[in-house]
């Protein structure tokens, strides 16, 4: 069984979509666990609605590894509100990942945006976590997959680290296992967060964080003023 875990924060606009998505899966055998952080809107309502499991969370970190406490599942896929999967999605992940023998993986990333500048920010990322893949492993937390007894070698999440604590994860178990980025699969994400802060604004303030990353490593403080979940 494969347990996907959705930490959120106020995600009744996007929760749905994505719920639906899952239900549409040619690959069947996972549960859902939505780790919500007191949202005050319905999100806890609709993910129950969906026969989800809901356990109490936080900031993404915690909420994810709440979300791993109470998984049945062998393989624990982490994933965001607001992406959207494919029918195949799952079906052709487990496919490679067990033709790969990986102990954790994730997938490259196409925007939800027919706009032009979306798609080259979008490549340009795809690009850099491919040449960085085996020095300096990165991976998007809103597609994240690993095996259970490998996140519990690891100790999960850092609840610490205030933001990129996706990248930290993999860059741990990279050190112990076999990580890599699947082929087979692209996962689709919002872009509500550049329509929000700009495109420009966003892209300076992931080129900060990387280089916060390597000239000092983790990102033990709000510095970057990131906001998790759903923002007006």
């Amino acid at each position: 069984m494969l347990s996907i875990i959705i930490p959120t924060f106020n995600e009744a606009k996007l929760l749905p979509d994505l719920l639906k998505s899952l239900k549409k899966q040619t690959y069947r055998d996972f549960e859902i666990i939505v780790s919500d952080n007191h949202s005050s809107d319905n999100t806890r309502f609709l993910a129950l609605k969906a026969n989800a499991k809901v356990v109490d969370g936080g900031l993404p970190a915690v909420g994810r590894n709440n979300g791993a406490k109470i998984a049945h599942g062998e393989w624990l896929l982490f994933l965001d509100a607001d992406v959207i999967l494919p029918p195949d999605f799952l079906e052709k992940a487990i496919k490679e990942i067990k033709e790969s023998a990986l102990a954790a993986a994730s997938c490259l990333i196409i925007p939800l945006s027919e706009r032009k500048i979306d798609k080259i920010l979008h490549g340009i990322v795809n690009l850099y976590f491919r040449a960085t893949k085996k020095f300096f492993p990165h991976a998007p937390g809103f597609c994240i997959f690993s095996q259970k007894r490998v996140h519990q070698l690891v100790g999960g999440f850092n609840e610490r680290i205030k933001l990129a604590e996706d990248h930290d994860y993999v860059s741990r178990i990279s050190k112990l296992e076999k990580f890599s980025f699947l082929r087979s699969i692209q996962i689709p994400v919002s872009v509500r967060r550049l329509d929000k802060d700009g495109r420009f604004n966003i892209s300076a303030k992931y080129l900060a964080v990387e280089a916060h990353l390597i000239l000092f490593g983790p990102i033990y403080s709000n510095i970057f003023n990131y906001k998790f979940g759903h923002f007006n």
